[in-house]
């Protein structure tokens, strides 16, 4: 979500205060890509499976797998859209403080937390944590201007990537080269996440944003000034204009006496006609059959890729037994985050028809998924599991990527968050349906190699689905060509 302000402010700053605005955009951006980082810095995530089955924890995989893992489910996507709103509700600072909070305890329950209830309770708190991953990548757009959404963007997606690269490959040397517990791990952890607690501190509160807080059209005639972020004074467009320092301080200065009671006007809130506003986009949005293809292929697949990266380490302790032998699992992951980057940057310089032949493409991928899980239920060979997983992730992220790309290319930034956190909510949901099915203990409660059987049946379908709509979409295509190529003559 990103607050229209931000960029005439920068604009104008650019154009009246010579180089201040290259400071305003790269202090927050500065900042929020350390938050970034340090959040993601935390090596013993590859290794909270062994964890929790280990001594310090000592439960069982029963309690692990089907009655602890579901919890991150459920509070996510309780959670989900009330967080949506209140993210911008509360000008996004505040819920990105809440998600540092929330990882801190996250990390300190992990740490001296015993028994299956206090473990499921840190698991709630994991999934606010994630919830609230909506305002880390929403709040640059409210102090940037629109011609550097694309740059920060990467900025900030970089620095998430780095960290958890980072972290990855960190807790795997120090377990298996230096010989360090898993415990010690999570207090690093627990240390980065609480930098990042610290640096949250330092971000600039927004004073806009995209639905609660919205500036008007008269409102925006009454934007006399600017901050000049390179030297913390004020930059004036209009004598009437006090000069004040700081950053924060960045305020609308009218005209006349009227300044005040339309402040106050914008301050009240009308949820009713927000949530009317969301509606008609929403109904505005998934009109369009191209909108509806990507979108439901975007739910479809993330709630299938959720459970897979949730329980592979479940698969992996399945196959190969930690107290057994040496594992590789934070290897594993850095390798497929960077070999799923390097598929998402080679995927922009792909010129193809996307219109024509990306439900085909989606098929085809979507097997090549299937194909994957299913080879690493099946082998169980932990060698085979692996690279099975890190097939599994980069085909993702390069379709993830193109879905991304392909239903924001048409749509407002407003509406662009508002299909996204659309389409998250539902692979939520369908996850949720999932988990309580096949993986709650009040369910089927089913063991793990089942578990992953399933989900690669699952991708198979989707496969099916969207070949059979690939190939329609081809067929009408080719037809109404025909038509016209048959038409044309009787024209001329």
């Amino acid at each position: 979500m990103a607050g229209p302000w931000g960029g005439r402010l920068t604009r104008r700053s650019s154009q009246v205060g010579g180089g201040g605005g290259g400071c305003c955009w790269a202090l927050p951006t500065g900042l929020l890509c350390a938050y970034g980082f340090f959040c993601s810095v935390r090596p013993s995530e590859p290794f909270l499976t062994r964890y929790l089955l280990g001594p310090h924890k000592n439960l069982s995989e029963t309690q692990v797998f089907n009655e602890i893992y579901p919890v991150w489910t459920y509070s996510y996507l309780a959670l989900l859209f009330p967080v949506f709103l209140a993210t911008d509700y509360l000008r996004y600072k505040p819920v990105i403080l809440l998600q540092g909070l929330s990882l801190i305890v996250t990390w300190f329950m992990l740490l001296y937390a015993q028994g299956l209830w206090a473990v499921q309770f840190l698991e709630f708190f994991y999934g606010m944590g994630t919830a609230t991953d909506i305002a880390y990548y929403s709040y640059i757009y409210s102090v940037v201007d629109i011609n550097l959404y694309q740059k920060v963007t990467s900025y900030c997606r970089s620095a998430t990537l780095v960290g958890y690269t980072v972290g990855s490959v960190s807790g795997q040397v120090l377990v298996s080269v230096a010989g360090w517990s898993l415990f010690s791990l999570n207090v690093i952890s627990l240390t980065s996440v609480s930098i990042a607690f610290g640096t949250a501190w330092f971000l600039p509160m927004p004073q806009k944003s995209l639905f609660f807080h919205h500036v008007s059209s008269q409102q925006l005639g009454w934007e006399m000034k600017v901050m000049d972020c390179k030297n913390g004074s004020a930059v004036q467009d209009h004598p009437a204009v006090q000069r004040a320092p700081g950053w924060e301080d960045e305020t609308k200065v009218p005209l006349n006496g009227e300044g005040h009671s339309a402040e106050k006007q914008e301050q009240k809130v009308d949820i009713v006609k927000v949530l009317k506003d969301l509606w008609r986009d929403f109904l505005q949005c998934y009109s369009s059959r191209t909108m509806l293809c990507w979108s439901v292929w975007w739910a479809l697949s993330t709630c299938g890729y959720f459970q897979v990266i949730n329980y592979a380490q479940g698969l992996w302790e399945m196959v190969l037994p930690s107290h057994n032998a040496e594992i590789y699992n934070g290897a594993v992951e850095a390798a497929s985050t960077l070999l799923g980057a390097v598929a998402v940057f080679a995927v922009g310089h792909i010129k193809t028809s996307w219109a024509m032949w990306g439900e085909v493409a989606l098929a085809l991928f979507s097997f090549l998924i299937a194909a994957a899980v299913y080879i690493m239920d099946t082998v169980r060979n932990i060698w085979v599991c692996y690279a099975s997983y890190v097939v599994f992730r980069i085909i993702y992220m390069l379709l993830i990527t193109i879905a991304t790309f392909q239903i924001a290319t048409n749509l407002s930034v407003e509406r662009y968050a508002l299909v996204f956190g659309v389409n998250t909510f539902i692979a939520l949901a369908l996850q949720t349906v999932l988990t309580l099915i096949v993986v709650d203990a009040s369910g089927l409660g089913l063991d793990i190699f089942t578990q992953f059987m399933i989900y690669a049946s699952y991708f198979a379908a989707i496969s099916l689905v969207f070949l059979g709509s690939g190939i329609y979409s081809i067929m009408r295509a080719y037809r109404r060509q025909k038509q016209m190529r048959s038409r044309s003559p009787e024209s001329q």
